[in-house]
């Protein structure tokens, strides 16, 4: 039965107390939050953003939560081209430094998290059994892997056992299961946290549920009961802080994981952090701190891609930003003929001179500005290899499935 956040409240702020620091191995967040792995989202110049933003809050420092990865193959990355290695860069400061790995044959993540561990590239490594896409999904990865329980099994087994001399704890971020018939999440949880993993995270959708409306948070607390040594963190329709707080009361998980919700509102980690602290405060910026917020971004990209296209990255920033443009501006009135400018411009000059002529004191539009945002659509019928689904072990076809799974999926 579905019971999820539902979006923003109309401005009425929950009571809170202050919740103290979570705990993932070693490492204590000041905010319960983690910054959700987004494929051409979460890059070093988003996270460095968000970091940004959450230190307006009132613990006053970068770092209080935990910003993960992109997500990155177990195989890309020990072949080590470019464009995984942009995926796990990280600043100075950064700290935790997350990454999320994806992978289908224990070996080769434990491969991965070595490399990790051994040249000193990660603070923390996120296991991805959650994406529900087809071209995962069909090759038995992502959401649909934990239906293999001892695959499963295997390959958090290795990764924790690889990563743990170093310190490095891993954690596991998953979906319900594969439809309604069958679920995985809670015989996941358990054996996640009998392996060792630090902690469970759950998307409250199937993989078939995708992102359709109304994430089962009731999933959570389930899951909550079942995990009783490490921390539960919940996911899915988080659109403001008060929705997290919202599901940590409903829920008892121990912790929340932004996606969506923080799309083209990065200051909704500030939010967050006030939240959790137990402030009533909320952030309600006017279009001129928007604007300044978007060019913010610009120039953190600039300096991403600068370290690997030096003499492209102004542009390629540029058309970065492009899909944020409708998120940041959710609400706002802005014209047409300035939407379609920011989306060709390429260089920070011409973004100036696009933006220029609005009014930076148009107030924050309130509701129409808030809730969904990001991926959505109706639930469907997942991809799955031939026979998945006739047996929880692996046959000769699901050792073939996830063989190609492990040459076929790039990193990202």
């Amino acid at each position: 039965m579905p019971s999820g956040g539902g979006g923003h409240n109309g401005g009425v702020t929950p009571a809170a107390d202050a919740f103290g620091p979570l705990a993932i191995g070693r490492h204590r967040l000041g905010t319960p939050v983690v910054l959700a792995p987004m494929a051409g989202i979460t890059n070093q110049a988003y996270r460095r953003l968000c970091r940004e933003q959450m230190a307006r809050g009132p613990h006053g420092e970068i770092g209080v939560g935990l910003f993960v990865s992109e997500m990155v193959t177990s195989r890309a990355l020990l072949e080590r081209n470019d464009e995984s290695m942009r995926l796990i860069a990280h600043d100075a400061d950064e700290h935790p430094r997350s990454v999320q790995l994806y992978g289908v044959d224990p070996g080769t993540v434990a491969a991965a998290v070595r490399m990790l561990v051994e040249e000193d590239r990660a603070d923390h490594i996120d296991l991805n059994f959650g994406c529900p896409v087809p071209k995962v999904t069909r090759k038995g990865g992502g959401s649909a892997l934990p239906w293999k329980i001892g695959l499963f099994a295997a390959i958090v087994g290795q990764a924790v056992r690889t990563a743990e001399p170093y310190g490095v704890p891993v954690t596991v971020k998953m979906r319900m299961g594969i439809d309604r018939d069958h679920l995985t999440y809670l015989e996941a949880g358990r054996v996640a946290e009998a392996e060792g993993a630090a902690a469970v995270g759950l998307h409250a959708r199937t993989a078939a549920d995708y992102y359709a409306p109304g994430a089962d948070w009731t999933a959570i607390a389930r899951l909550k009961e079942a995990v009783t040594t490490i921390p539960v963190l919940g996911n899915g329709d988080i659109w403001s802080a008060d929705d997290a707080l919202a599901m940590v009361e409903r829920t008892g998980c121990d912790g929340v994981v932004v996606g969506r919700g923080c799309l083209g509102r990065p200051w909704l980690f500030a939010d967050l952090a006030t939240a959790f602290a137990g402030v009533p405060q909320r952030t309600a910026p006017a279009l001129g701190e928007v604007l300044m917020v978007m060019r913010r971004h610009v120039e953190l990209l600039v300096e991403h891609y600068a370290a690997v296209y030096p003499d492209d990255a102004e542009r390629r920033a540029c058309r970065d930003i492009r899909k944020h443009i409708a998120w940041y501006l959710k609400g706002y009135v802005v014209g047409h003929e300035v939407r379609a400018g920011l989306a060709l411009v390429e260089t920070l000059a011409a973004f100036d001179e696009t933006t220029a002529g609005l009014d930076g004191d148009q107030p924050h539009p309130g509701g129409p500005a808030e809730g969904p945002r990001g991926r959505s659509g109706a639930a469907r019928r997942v991809a799955l290899p031939d026979g998945w689904l006739v047996s929880r072990d692996l046959d000769d076809l699901a050792v073939a499935a996830v063989r190609e799974a492990e040459l076929s999926v790039s990193g990202g």
